[in-house]
């Protein structure tokens, strides 16, 4: 029997598909004639670096940037929930963070501006496949870049763009979110949603609920590693996914102290 095409997002259906390996044009500078364009009425994923890196950005915590500059969609299809960046309420829906000669906010871009004009899917879960990514090219009409002469790989366009390193840091929630436990259609519950969204993208939050509470007297943590995470966000974030391993999934990443409260065993 042929194996069943793995499901992908609405957005990256009707796209050309394309490997790593695989070529493409483009050249992207203030003098293409569409140079912006892209960045207007358009759905900007946001991941936990990206909130991380913007509000630091913004000077602001992550609380404040989800609150003012980010949408959270609850649909009846999401098995997790998701964040994605607001645009200005004018009809051109432009990115707020756009200025005349360009992203006011470069260096902490989204990971999904960094990656275009490649987008990449991880399939869900299946039992006994390690999921690859998928990588498709968008080729909008409008586009100028794409006529230009340089030439990129998939690999060197996502090492020039600096999105290795972001995906070096998030790890951890690719290995969540494309979790075995996912197999089947099965959805977290209310509770557990709300764990995976403090953990992943309210990292400010986040912090206060483990330095704020007994959280750090009912797990055996090494005490360098809770040093570090009082002021190292991305210390602090590797350490949320791995907490949310133990919390959603019940996998044996964390340990509960012998003298932790019986209360606190079931944490």
């Amino acid at each position: 029997m042929a194996e069943a095409a793995p499901e992908l997002p609405e957005a990256l259906r009707d796209k050309r598909r394309i490997t790593e390996k695989d070529d493409f044009p483009f050249s992207c500078h203030p003098g293409v004639p569409c140079f912006n364009h892209c960045c207007a009425d358009v759905n900007i994923v946001l991941t936990p670096v990206d909130v991380l890196r913007l509000a630091r950005r913004l000077g602001i915590s992550t609380t404040v940037f989800l609150e003012e500059y980010c949408l959270h969609p609850i649909t009846k299809d999401l098995s997790l929930p998701i964040v994605m960046l607001r645009l200005d309420d004018d009809p051109g829906k432009e990115c707020r963070f756009v200025g005349t000669e360009g992203c006011t906010v470069y260096e902490a871009r989204p990971w999904a501006c960094r990656m275009y004009p490649v987008g990449m899917a991880i399939p869900p879960a299946r039992a006994g496949i390690e999921p690859e990514p998928i990588y498709f090219l968008f080729e909008d009409d409008y586009c100028e870049g794409r006529r230009g002469d340089r030439r990129w790989t998939v690999g060197d366009w996502r090492a020039d763009q600096g999105v290795l390193e972001q995906e070096a840091h998030e790890d951890g929630f690719r290995e969540i979110v494309s979790h075995p436990w996912f197999i089947g259609g099965r959805r977290l519950d209310a509770k557990r949603m709300e764990m995976f969204h403090m953990a992943c993208y309210d990292l400010d939050r986040f912090r206060q609920f483990v330095f704020g509470s007994t959280f750090v007297q009912r797990f055996e943590l090494e005490p360098d590693l809770v040093e570090k995470m009082k002021d190292d966000d991305e210390e602090l974030l590797r350490f949320a996914f791995r907490w949310l391993k133990y919390a959603l999934f019940a996998e044996p990443t964390m340990t509960v102290r012998e003298d932790a409260p019986s209360a606190a065993r079931k944490a």
